[in-house]
């Protein structure tokens, strides 16, 4: 059930009384408009985040009677160096929740195997080929977007695609998340889209349950509008919505 909602700056918060209530909620929110772009355009390009928080969004979503075969996907991130068939592989993560479970139209994946670099750009090229209509995304619990950590977050970045390193709390919450058994197995360095790519697109839907996101959820909304917070930059965006659960939410006043 919804609980509350609030607009913080620019920033519409939805609060849900449970975990359920909220990728159920967002998903609603996130079929009814891609219903209303389809009928507007030929077809819609989307990213997908991949992460265990997106669990019942995905769901609901992969349950939906959305024109799938009119929707183009792309995915966020994708850590550099993992076996090709590795379960944490965020392409693999997709796949399993909801690309094979839905006919859609085409689906491009970061290829964490290859040159960095050069997936950096195939993949920026692949962007802007397809303009980005729809983010659905989630955030870390250091506040990240993607893997835009606050030491490498860049509002204005110039790069479409980059590599960085990961920092420590980002890769403690791959082991939280259940990903890896322990933090030594967590790769160093991923490939991102970076903010401005994410920030382009129209319309931006940010789920995030759970405890261990509560301090993040409370920055991005009370907090500076700062790089130390990078979801923060949500709040200048025409056109995004936080979804977040009684869990996620304690630290809101």
């Amino acid at each position: 059930m919804l609980v509350k909602e609030f607009t913080q700056d620019k920033l519409r918060v939805m609060i849900y009384d449970s975990r359920s209530a909220m990728g159920e909620g967002a998903a609603a929110e996130a079929v009814a408009y891609l219903k209303v772009l389809l009928a507007e355009q030929p077809s819609v390009n989307i990213i997908f985040a991949a992460a265990p928080s997106q669990n019942e969004f995905l769901a609901a979503m992969a349950a939906s009677d959305v024109d799938w075969s009119r929707v183009n996907a792309f995915h966020m991130d994708e850590y550099i160096g993992l076996k090709k068939d590795a379960p944490q592989g965020f392409g693999n993560f997709l796949r399993n929740a909801i690309f094979d479970k839905v006919p859609l139209g085409s689906v491009h994946y970061i290829n964490g195997e290859i040159v960095p670099e050069v997936a950096c750009r195939e993949y920026a090229s692949l962007l802007e080929q397809n303009p980005v209509d729809v983010v659905f995304m989630g955030i870390g619990e250091n506040g990240h977007i993607a893997f835009n950590d606050p030491h490498v977050a860049n509002f204005e970045d110039s790069e479409v695609v980059k590599v960085v390193d990961l920092d420590e709390k980002c890769r403690q919450q791959q082991v939280n998340d259940g990903c890896f058994a322990s933090l030594d197995e967590v790769p160093t360095h991923a490939i991102t889209l970076t903010i401005p790519t994410l920030c382009r697109a129209k319309r931006l839907f940010c789920v995030v349950p759970a405890a261990t996101k509560a301090w993040a959820v409370n920055e991005t909304i009370n907090g500076d509008i700062s790089e130390q917070c990078p979801a923060s930059i949500m709040r200048r965006h025409d056109n995004a919505t936080l979804y977040v659960d009684d869990q996620s939410s304690k630290l809101l006043k």
